[in-house]
C-alpha cells in the first residue's frame, strides 16, 4: 500500500511537469467581450447647414467649434470681455461661418447673441431644457463639437427671439414689474411697523397707501400722536367713523418701529417714482414703435424716451398729452386685445412684449398654447394618448398675465365669465383658471392672426347655448337607450 501511494504522488508530479512543459495543454482563460461603439445617430443624414458653428456658453469662457475641415484647430476658447466677443465674431467670419448655434445658459448668452447678430450672423438659440438631454458629453470641448454636428444636420430648433424694438419694450416692462413688486414689499413693511405699535390702520382702511392712509402715516412720522387729530384727516369716502378711527389709531409708540415705518414710507415713495419713470419710457417706446418714418425735409415729432425738447417761439402752446395706451397697443398689434373680457391695458402690454405679433404664417393656436405652457404634455403615438402628462412648470410672463386675467372673470357678466364659473363648479378654481387662460390664449392668437376685434355675446347667451348643447347630448343618450325625453 505504501508503494502504491508513492506512485500516485509521482504520477501527480509528472502530470504537473507536463502541464508546465506544454502550456498549450493548460485550460484557456476567457477573454473579455469587446464593447461595440454605439451607432452614429447622424449616419445617413444630409448636411443642412454646411457653414455652421457652435458655442458652449459659460460664465467666463466660451468654447467655439467650427466644422472639422475648416481650420487646423477647429475648437477655440474665448473670454467674456467685449474685446473677446468681438474677436470671436471676427474668427467666425474669417472662417466663412454664416450660422451659429448656442444654448440659452442663464443671461450669459444675451450680449453674445447681440454681438453676433450685429455682425450679420444668423444665431440659433436652443432651449436649455432640450440641450440638457442632448449635451451629455462630460466636457465643454465635446459638448460644443456635438452641438455643432447636430446643428449642421439641422436637428435643432430655433427658439423665439423678438426683434430689437420688442426687446426694449420688454426690458422696460420687466423693470416696472420689479418696481411694483418692491413697492408691495414696502407696503407690507409699513403694515408690520404699524401693527407692532398696535396702530390698527389696515383694519379700518382697505388701502394704507391711499390719500387717507398716507396723510395719517405722514402725520405720525411728523410727531402727531393724538388719535382724534389723526382721525380727522380721513377722506369723506372712508366708511369707518371718526370714533372707530380714533380707537384704531391709539397705539403703543416705539422709536425703532417709527424709524422702520419711516424707512418703508421713503422706500415706497422712491419705488413710485421708479414706476412712473418706467411708464414714461414704455409710453415713449410705444410711440417710437408706432411712429411712421418722417417725410423728406421734416423731422420726427417723437423724441427719445427721457429727452426734453426746447420750446419753439413760433409755435403756440402745446396741447395736453393725449396718449391713449389702448390705441397705441391696437396700432402696434393690429388688433384690440383689450376688447377681450378680463384683459386690461397693462395685461395686453405684457402679452405683446412676450409674444410675436405676426402670427401669419406661423404655428397654430395649439402650438401657441403649448409654448405658453397652458396645456398638458401627453405622450402620443399614432394619434393615441399613451400617457397623460401634466403641464410644464415654466416661468412665462404672458401665461401668468393670462392666468391673472382668467381669475378676474369670476364676477364678469360676460360669456367668458359664465364659462369660468361653470368650469370652477366642475373642476375647482386652480384647474378652471388654467383652462380659461388656455381659452384666452386661443382668443389672443386669433385676434393677432386675423386682426379682428372680440365681440362678447353676454352671459345669458352662453348659458342658453350651454343648455342647448346639454339637451342635445341628453337626447342622444336617450336615443341610444331607446328612451324618450319628456319635459317636466
Amino acid at each position: 500500500m505504501p508503494a502504491l501511494h508513492n506512485n500516485s504522488k509521482l504520477k501527480g508530479a509528472f502530470t504537473a511537469q507536463a502541464a508546465v512543459a506544454h502550456p498549450a495543454a493548460s485550460p484557456k482563460k476567457k477573454s473579455k467581450p469587446v464593447k461595440k461603439s454605439p451607432p452614429d445617430p447622424t449616419a445617413g443624414l444630409s448636411i443642412t447647414h454646411p457653414n455652421a458653428a457652435a458655442i458652449d456658453v459659460g460664465g467666463d469662457t466660451h468654447w467655439v467649434a467650427l466644422p472639422p475641415d475648416r481650420a487646423p484647430k477647429p475648437v477655440r476658447t474665448f473670454g467674456c470681455f467685449t474685446a473677446d466677443l468681438e474677436a470671436l465674431a471676427d474668427w467666425l467670419i474669417a472662417h466663412r461661418i454664416d450660422t451659429v448655434v448656442m444654448e440659452s445658459t442663464g443671461i450669459y448668452w444675451v450680449i453674445l447673441y447681440e454681438v453676433l447678430e450685429q455682425r450679420g450672423l444668423k444665431v440659433f438659440l436652443i432651449n436649455a431644457r432640450l440641450a440638457k438631454k442632448l449635451l451629455s458629453r462630460k466636457t465643454d470641448l465635446l459638448d460644443c463639437q456635438w452641438l455643432q454636428r447636430l446643428h449642421a444636420y439641422g436637428l435643432l430648433n430655433n427658439s423665439f427671439r423678438p426683434p430689437e424694438a420688442i426687446r426694449v419694450l420688454r426690458s422696460y416692462l420687466r423693470l416696472r414689474e420689479r418696481a411694483v413688486g418692491a413697492a408691495s414689499q414696502s407696503v407690507q413693511h409699513m403694515q408690520k411697523a404699524l401693527i407692532e405699535m398696535n396702530v390698527q390702520l389696515s383694519t379700518v382702511i382697505s388701502d394704507i397707501t391711499g390719500e387717507t392712509g398716507l396723510r395719517i402715516i405722514d402725520a405720525i412720522l411728523a410727531g402727531e400722536r393724538d388719535g382724534q387729530r389723526l382721525a380727522a384727516l380721513k377722506d369723506r369716502r372712508i366708511k369707518a367713523s371718526e370714533q372707530t378711527l380714533t380707537q384704531a389709531l391709539r397705539g403703543h409708540w416705539k422709536d425703532e418701529q417709527l424709524f422702520a415705518l419711516e424707512q418703508a414710507r421713503l422706500t415706497w415713495a422712491h419705488h413710485q417714482i421708479q414706476i412712473a419713470q418706467c411708464q414714461d419710457r414704455i409710453d415713449g417706446q410705444l410711440r417710437a414703435m408706432n411712429a411712421e418714418p418722417p417725410a423728406p425735409g421734416k423731422t420726427s415729432d417723437h423724441a427719445a424716451p427721457g429727452a426734453t425738447m426746447a420750446p419753439s417761439s413760433e409755435a403756440g402752446p402745446k396741447p395736453a398729452s393725449t396718449f391713449c395706451l389702448r390705441e397705441q397697443l391696437k396700432q402696434l398689434a393690429g388688433a384690440d386685445l383689450v376688447s377681450i373680457d378680463g384683459i386690461g391695458e397693462l395685461t395686453a402690454q405684457i402679452i405683446l412684449s412676450e409674444v410675436v405679433f405676426d402670427m401669419n404664417p406661423g404655428p397654430t393656436e395649439k402650438h401657441f398654447s403649448s409654448w405658453l405652457a397652458l396645456c398638458p404634455e401627453h405622450e402620443i403615438s399614432g394619434g393615441k394618448i399613451l400617457r397623460r402628462g401634466r403641464r410644464r412648470k415654466v416661468s412665462q410672463r404672458a401665461a401668468q398675465a393670462l392666468r391673472m386675467s382668467a381669475y378676474g372673470l369670476e364676477r364678469s357678466d360676460s360669456a367668458l365669465g359664465a364659462k369660468y364659473r361653470r368650469l370652477k363648479r366642475r373642476l375647482g378654481a386652480p384647474k378652471a383658471i388654467v383652462a380659461m387662460a388656455h381659452h384666452l390664449a386661443r382668443l389672443v392668437y386669433r385676434l393677432l392672426k386675423h386682426g379682428q376685434d372680440y365681440v362678447d355675446k353676454g352671459a345669458a347667451w352662453y348659458e342658453a347655448r350651454y343648455q342647448a348643447q346639454r339637451l342635445k347630448w341628453l337626447q342622444k343618450q336617450a336615443q341610444e337607450l331607446n328612451l324618450k325625453l319628456v319635459p317636466a
